[in-house]
């Protein structure tokens, strides 16, 4: 049966040295995604390979 997903969002701020923010908006325009597309998908590949305990990795899986 066909489910509809509702990803559910929350709005936070953050601030970013001007370096980083240029460099990201470059990539994101040479890779045709939106800047949000981007750094959401930096966060979640730098919380899949973190180098922490074991522990950790365990516990950020059961967030994510």
């Amino acid at each position: 049966m066909f489910k509809v997903k509702k990803t559910e969002y929350i709005n936070k701020t953050f601030r970013l040295p001007t370096d980083l923010v240029e460099k990201m908006e470059s990539i994101a325009q040479n890779k045709g995604v939106s800047l949000n597309n981007l750094v959401f998908q930096c966060c979640e590949y730098a919380l899949e390979n973190i180098e922490q305990s074991e522990d950790y990795r365990i516990t950020a899986q059961n967030i994510i």
